[in-house]
């Protein structure tokens, strides 16, 4: 038997993953620890898991965020669903430069895009609050759904659009009764990433919201400019496997949704 040869790359793999992994294992540890100084273990602990629930200001955070990733989920998988649709069933030269374009609020860096907002918003006359916020979650989310549900229509079958039609169903009884259900698990998917990218998102929630319509993510960095406590560690233990716990069932999902 041939001895497999140890290579290089598998060294740089397992040095890049402790030092992305090593920080996150480190924050999970210390929201156990019973002192209130992170440098200094003082025991294990779960009390600041009680004192997170208790704090009223980081509860109504948590219930921004959570209405802001519902809905800028949920417009954003309408949108995307409609725009990955659409662009399937039309054939011109520009669409590559189309697609291309709509993929602009993924690759622009979240500090330039969070500027255009602020600027847009400001023009607009806009009161920053929550409303901006949706709007700018909405627009950064789109592009995860369209990407989701176009790699998906891609892999159709066109002879079954066909066929209800020459059956004489319309556009919309063959958007609904064939195409939508055969593309639900990319929108589903395409969601879940979208809340996973709002519930995180620091950058641009900074530049658009209000002074009395606080994130979740934006009240955790705040915090952290007077010092980092075991209960801000609980409260990033918490998002972090929710982070995890979304990202997983995207991936699950859209498997799903492609082996069919």
């Amino acid at each position: 038997m041939k001895k497999k040869s140890f290579k290089i790359s598998n060294i740089f793999l397992a040095v890049l993953l402790i030092i992305m992994y090593i920080p996150i294992v480190v924050v999970v540890i210390y929201s156990f620890n019973a002192s209130k100084q992170t440098i200094i273990w003082g025991g294990f602990t779960t009390s600041w898991y009680g004192e997170m629930l208790r704090d009223r200001s980081l509860l109504e955070a948590l219930r921004n965020s959570l209405i802001l990733g519902l809905i800028s989920s949920a417009a954003a998988g309408i949108i995307g669903t409609l725009a990955a649709v659409g662009m399937a069933r039309v054939d011109f030269r520009t669409k590559g430069l189309l697609e291309y374009v709509s993929m602009l609020p993924i690759m622009i860096p979240e500090i330039i895009l969070g500027m255009v907002f602020l600027v847009f918003f400001s023009l607009l006359g806009l009161p920053f609050g929550m409303t901006t916020l949706i709007l700018a979650h909405t627009a950064f989310c789109i592009p995860y759904v369209y990407t989701m549900v176009k790699g998906r229509l891609v892999g159709l079958d066109r002879s079954l659009a066909e066929a209800a039609k020459d059956l004489g169903a319309s556009e919309f009884r063959v958007f609904f009764d064939i195409t939508l259900p055969l593309i639900s698990p990319a929108i589903v998917s395409g969601m879940l990433l979208a809340f996973a990218m709002s519930l995180d998102d620091v950058v641009i929630s900074i530049f658009v919201t209000g002074a009395r319509t606080n994130t979740l993510p934006i009240k955790i960095y705040t915090q952290l400019k007077t010092g980092v406590s075991p209960k801000i560690n609980a409260l990033c233990t918490l998002m972090l496997i929710v982070t995890f716990l979304l990202v997983f069932l995207s991936h699950k999902i859209g498997k799903k949704g492609t082996s069919k």
